[in-house]
Protein backbone atom coordinates (compact mmCIF):
# COMPACT_ATOMS: atom_id res chain seq x y z
CA UNK A 1 0.00 0.00 0.00
CA UNK A 2 1.55 3.20 -1.26
CA UNK A 3 2.29 5.70 1.34
CA UNK A 4 1.74 3.64 4.55
CA UNK A 5 3.32 4.85 7.50
CA UNK A 6 3.29 1.88 9.62
CA UNK A 7 6.05 0.25 7.48
CA UNK A 8 9.62 0.70 8.88
CA UNK A 9 12.04 2.93 6.68
CA UNK A 10 15.16 1.24 5.52
CA UNK A 11 18.28 1.81 7.68
CA UNK A 12 20.56 4.36 6.17
CA UNK A 13 24.18 3.59 7.09
CA UNK A 14 27.13 5.59 5.08
CA UNK A 15 30.38 3.93 4.30
CA UNK A 16 33.70 6.25 4.26
CA UNK A 17 37.37 5.75 2.57
CA UNK A 18 39.09 7.73 4.80
CA UNK A 19 39.32 10.57 1.88
CA UNK A 20 39.64 14.09 3.27
CA UNK A 21 37.93 15.05 0.07
CA UNK A 22 34.52 13.38 1.66
CA UNK A 23 35.15 15.27 5.03
CA UNK A 24 35.19 18.54 3.28
CA UNK A 25 32.74 18.56 0.97
CA UNK A 26 30.25 16.50 2.91
CA UNK A 27 29.57 13.27 1.36
CA UNK A 28 30.27 9.62 1.60
CA UNK A 29 31.89 7.06 -0.71
CA UNK A 30 28.98 4.85 -0.58
CA UNK A 31 24.91 4.79 1.18
CA UNK A 32 23.66 1.75 1.95
CA UNK A 33 19.98 1.39 1.86
CA UNK A 34 18.10 -1.34 2.32
CA UNK A 35 19.90 -4.09 -0.21
CA UNK A 36 21.00 -0.85 -2.21
CA UNK A 37 24.75 0.48 -2.18
CA UNK A 38 25.18 3.61 -4.08
CA UNK A 39 28.62 4.49 -4.99
CA UNK A 40 29.69 7.85 -5.46
CA UNK A 41 32.17 8.84 -8.21
CA UNK A 42 35.32 6.80 -7.44
CA UNK A 43 38.80 7.83 -9.51
CA UNK A 44 41.84 6.07 -9.17
CA UNK A 45 43.49 8.08 -6.51
CA UNK A 46 45.29 5.83 -4.44
CA UNK A 47 44.42 6.99 -1.40
CA UNK A 48 47.35 4.94 0.71
CA UNK A 49 49.89 6.42 -1.45
CA UNK A 50 48.45 9.81 -2.13
CA UNK A 51 49.24 9.62 -6.08
CA UNK A 52 47.64 9.12 -9.55
CA UNK A 53 49.03 6.98 -11.95
CA UNK A 54 49.86 8.71 -14.71
CA UNK A 55 47.79 6.31 -17.56
CA UNK A 56 44.04 5.48 -17.95
CA UNK A 57 44.76 1.97 -17.45
CA UNK A 58 46.62 2.21 -14.27
CA UNK A 59 43.80 4.51 -12.89
CA UNK A 60 40.87 2.31 -14.06
CA UNK A 61 42.67 -0.45 -12.12
CA UNK A 62 42.78 1.72 -9.07
CA UNK A 63 39.61 2.78 -9.30
CA UNK A 64 38.39 -0.66 -9.02
CA UNK A 65 40.73 -1.30 -6.05
CA UNK A 66 38.76 2.00 -4.42
CA UNK A 67 35.45 0.58 -5.25
CA UNK A 68 35.92 -3.18 -3.96
CA UNK A 69 37.12 -1.88 -0.99
CA UNK A 70 34.36 0.44 -0.58
CA UNK A 71 31.73 -2.03 -1.30
CA UNK A 72 33.17 -4.11 1.18
CA UNK A 73 32.87 -2.24 3.99
CA UNK A 74 28.88 -2.09 2.69
CA UNK A 75 28.88 -5.73 2.74
CA UNK A 76 28.95 -6.58 -0.64
CA UNK A 77 31.58 -6.69 -3.66
CA UNK A 78 32.02 -5.59 -7.35
CA UNK A 79 29.82 -9.28 -7.95
CA UNK A 80 27.10 -7.33 -6.88
CA UNK A 81 27.34 -4.15 -8.99
CA UNK A 82 23.93 -3.80 -11.61
CA UNK A 83 24.73 -0.35 -12.97
CA UNK A 84 27.55 1.60 -13.82
CA UNK A 85 28.46 5.18 -14.71
CA UNK A 86 31.24 6.04 -16.09
CA UNK A 87 32.85 9.57 -17.12
CA UNK A 88 36.13 9.25 -19.31
CA UNK A 89 38.30 12.41 -20.00
CA UNK A 90 39.75 11.48 -23.40
CA UNK A 91 38.06 9.64 -25.78
CA UNK A 92 41.00 7.81 -26.80
CA UNK A 93 41.60 5.97 -23.91
CA UNK A 94 38.50 4.74 -23.92
CA UNK A 95 39.75 0.89 -25.19
CA UNK A 96 42.23 1.24 -21.99
CA UNK A 97 39.70 1.75 -19.94
CA UNK A 98 37.19 -0.74 -21.33
CA UNK A 99 39.33 -3.10 -21.75
CA UNK A 100 39.81 -3.15 -17.73
CA UNK A 101 36.08 -2.65 -17.30
CA UNK A 102 35.30 -5.88 -19.05
CA UNK A 103 38.22 -8.20 -17.58
CA UNK A 104 36.43 -6.61 -13.97
CA UNK A 105 32.57 -7.20 -15.21
CA UNK A 106 33.14 -10.16 -17.45
CA UNK A 107 30.71 -12.37 -16.65
CA UNK A 108 28.40 -9.65 -14.42
CA UNK A 109 27.42 -7.62 -16.93
CA UNK A 110 26.35 -4.32 -15.09
CA UNK A 111 24.21 -1.92 -17.35
CA UNK A 112 26.64 0.63 -18.44
CA UNK A 113 26.52 4.39 -19.76
CA UNK A 114 29.76 5.88 -21.06
CA UNK A 115 29.90 9.52 -21.25
CA UNK A 116 33.32 11.84 -22.26
CA UNK A 117 33.41 14.67 -20.15
CA UNK A 118 35.89 17.04 -18.32
CA UNK A 119 36.72 16.01 -15.02
CA UNK A 120 37.46 18.24 -12.24
CA UNK A 121 41.26 17.33 -12.16
CA UNK A 122 43.14 17.74 -15.50
CA UNK A 123 44.96 14.31 -14.33
CA UNK A 124 42.43 12.49 -13.83
CA UNK A 125 41.33 10.63 -16.54
CA UNK A 126 38.51 8.07 -15.43
CA UNK A 127 35.51 8.79 -13.21
CA UNK A 128 33.11 6.10 -12.35
CA UNK A 129 29.91 5.97 -9.98
CA UNK A 130 28.15 2.13 -9.46
CA UNK A 131 24.96 0.91 -8.14
CA UNK A 132 24.91 -2.63 -6.23
CA UNK A 133 22.29 -4.87 -4.59
CA UNK A 134 23.57 -6.81 -1.89
CA UNK A 135 23.76 -10.95 -2.94
CA UNK A 136 22.57 -9.89 -6.39
CA UNK A 137 25.25 -12.16 -8.06
CA UNK A 138 24.63 -12.80 -11.80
Amino acid sequence: MMGDMTSPAAARRLISSGSEFETTYSYSRAVVVGPHVMLSGTTGYDYATSTLAAGAEEQTKQLFRNAAAAFAKAGADLADVVRVRMYIAKTGDYEAVMGVFAATFRGIDPACTTVQAGLFDPDILVEMDMDAILDARA
